[in-house]
């Protein structure tokens, strides 16, 4: 069935990109399930300057609910590859076992119905009017002669009655579905359309049908999705403000951890103030950026089973566990780099192509390091022998001198002790990661990223990319929740929640 022309201008909108984009749905459920916790957890403990208040069930699904659409748009709003996929049973799984049991029965029972004589069509009518029910669902609403059509010829009484009559060509209703679904579809289904015409026997067409119209759903979804992001966009710091507000209403004490946060990330930069460790801020405005900025910089090393993120960044948490991880393998990277360069000393310095080919060797080895089954004695030890092994091939295609034994053994021990947390190197590397980060989260407009330290220069591309990461979502999470953090860093300050907090800060305004 040829497409009206009324619909060409506006088919390239409906195409869609359906690549994977990284975990983004789980984001979403994941925020759901941690918020539903904080809801419905019995052992919360509640300050005595706020009584307990009994919250009924249905303001507990409200509440889920409001919170599940704020992950949704906070998701399409920050993650600019958000995709709906459809949900899928775990392989293996009782689930699945029971859906493939159920689809099994299903069609059964409808090929038993078209092989009686004559062909029973009570069920296979059922299904041309949800395949109906579908199509229409596609439509725009400039598309009133294709749904006319639809109407027309898939009126179900009409079908009934030449079912009854032993009139109905079943498979001439198929090929309307078929092409009136080729009509709709994205070009990235044509070859499912194509696959379909192939297709004689009616009950495994019915089949596929169904099974193209669910990839349509998906495709319709992600296109709704698309079309609604730049609205969200202009509306998303009010909504997530207003959504998280009435929340707060239901759950007076929801900022807990969030106020916890807070409080550490001050006393850890007044101690650091006040141990000549950083500069003094020079008014309390800069006090109060200082401790908020170190405050997201903690995420970036926060111990998932020991302490409990923030509520005000739960929606972003699977972003900063995957950046911390991200930065702990790169400081590694780094800290071995550094250690490799100063041992082999004006050598090797400048020569094309080294430092790339050492760093790809390292990131190699490192890339499971965050699994349970990585040894870090063994990996550690494997990264010694082969960055040696590499060292001295360069030397010598260069005509230096290959690495004495006893050189190679005092780099091989240095490397290996690298995997401490407590290595002086690698908490230098660390310490000179957290400046670079911090210099992105400075105020001002246009800012260019900061010059990247001493060291870290070879993961620099890499940082850079974090770091921008980074400042958009602290400069979102700041503009949706400042009139939170403001009264919560006021409180600390006013109310005595660390006297080191309202000592520095009478100090600074005096």
């Amino acid at each position: 069935m040829p497409k009206e022309s009324n619909e060409s201008s506006n088919e390239e909108e409906k195409r869609v990109d359906t690549k994977r984009s990284e975990n983004s749905t789980a984001q979403a459920d994941a925020s759901e399930d941690l918020l539903q916790k904080r809801i419905q957890s019995p052992h919360r403990q509640t300050p005595p300057s706020s009584p307990s208040k009994l919250v009924s069930v249905e303001d507990l699904m409200e509440t889920a609910k409001g919170v599940t659409n704020m992950a949704l748009a906070h998701e399409i709003v920050v993650n600019g590859g958000f995709q709906i996929k459809p949900a899928e049973p775990a392989e293996g799984s009782l689930e699945k076992r029971v859906k493939e049991i159920m689809h099994k029965a299903f069609w059964h029972h409808l090929e038993t119905q078209l092989n009686e004589d004559p062909p029973v069509y009570e069920h296979a009518i059922t299904l041309v009017g949800e395949i109906k029910e579908t199509l229409l669902s596609f439509l725009m609403p400039y598309q009133g002669r294709l749904k006319g059509q639809i109407e027309e010829a898939l009126d179900l009484s009409l079908i009934q009655q030449q079912a009854e009559n032993e009139a109905l060509n079943i498979s001439n209703v198929a090929q309307f579905i078929i092409n009136t679904m080729g009509a709709l579809c994205a070009p990235c289904r044509d070859e499912d359309i194509c696959k379909l015409r192939d297709i004689t026997d009616i009950v495994p067409l019915f089949r596929s049908i169904f099974e193209v119209l669910d990839k349509m759903k998906i495709d319709m979804a992600n296109f709704a999705v698309r079309s609604l992001r730049p609205h969200l966009l202009q509306h998303s710091v009010e909504y997530e403000r207003n959504k998280f507000q009435e929340f707060l209403n239901k759950q007076p004490n929801a900022l807990e951890f969030t106020q916890k946060w807070l409080q550490e990330s001050a006393d850890s930069v007044l101690r650091g103030a006040e141990d000549g460790a950083t500069s003094s801020p020079s008014s309390s405005s800069q006090l109060l950026m200082n401790i908020h900025n170190q405050a997201y910089l903690r995420l970036l090393h926060w111990e998932p089973g020991v302490e409990s993120f923030p509520e005000t960044m739960l929606m972003d948490r699977g972003r900063f566990l995957e950046m911390q991880l991200e930065l702990e393998r790169l400081a590694l990277v780094a800290s071995v780099l550094l250690i490799v360069y100063n041992s082999a000393g004006e050598a090797i310095t400048g020569l094309p192509g080294l430092v790339d080919a050492l760093k790809n060797t390292v990131k190699i080895l490192l890339a499971d390091m965050h699994t349970p089954s990585f040894k870090a004695d063994e990996t550690f030890a494997a990264i010694g022998e082969k960055l040696c092994l590499e060292l001295g091939e360069c030397l010598t295609r260069h005509g230096f001198s290959p690495f004495h034994p006893d050189r190679q053994n005092a780099l091989k021990g240095q490397i290996a002790a690298v995997k401490s947390q407590d290595n002086p190197i690698r908490k230098l590397v660390d310490s000179r990661i957290q400046t670079y980060l911090l210099g992105f989260l400075e105020p001002g407009p246009n800012r260019s990223p900061p010059a990247v330290p001493g060291g870290l220069v070879p993961v620099g591309k890499e940082l850079e990319e974090i770091g921008i990461r980074l400042s958009h979502l602290v400069n979102f999470n700041k503009l949706v929740y400042s009139p939170f953090y403001q009264k919560l860093l006021q409180d600390l300050v006013q109310a005595g929640g660390s006297t080191a907090t309202l000592a520095a800060v009478k100090e600074i305004e005096d």
